[in-house]
C-alpha cells in the first residue's frame, strides 16, 4: 500500500539539505541564536549538526520546526 503525505513539507527531505537550506537562509550564527546547541555555536559544520541531531530527537524537532518557519515566511509575498 502507498502512503501518499500530499500535505507534509518535511516529505522526501533529508535532514542533510533541511539543514543545509537553513544555513543558507539564517547563516550558523542567527541559526545559533534561534536554536542555541553547541553543534550551530561553537565550530559548527554540517557533519557534526548531522551526527547530534540524528541522536537527539528534541532538537531534531526544533530545528524541523524552524525550517517549517522558514518556509512560510518565504511562502509569503
Amino acid at each position: 500500500m502507498t502512503n501518499i503525505q500530499q500535505n507534509n513539507p518535511l516529505h522526501g527531505v533529508t535532514l542533510e539539505k533541511l539543514l543545509n537550506e537553513l544555513v543558507a537562509f539564517y547563516g550558523w550564527q542567527a541559526l545559533g541564536k534561534q536554536i542555541d546547541i553547541r553543534c550551530f555555536t561553537q565550530d559548527p559544520s554540517i557533519a557534526s549538526s548531522l551526527k547530534f541531531l540524528r541522536r537527539t530527537p528534541w532538537a531534531r524537532e526544533r530545528v524541523e520546526s524552524l525550517y517549517l518557519d522558514m518556509l512560510r515566511q518565504a511562502a509569503k509575498p
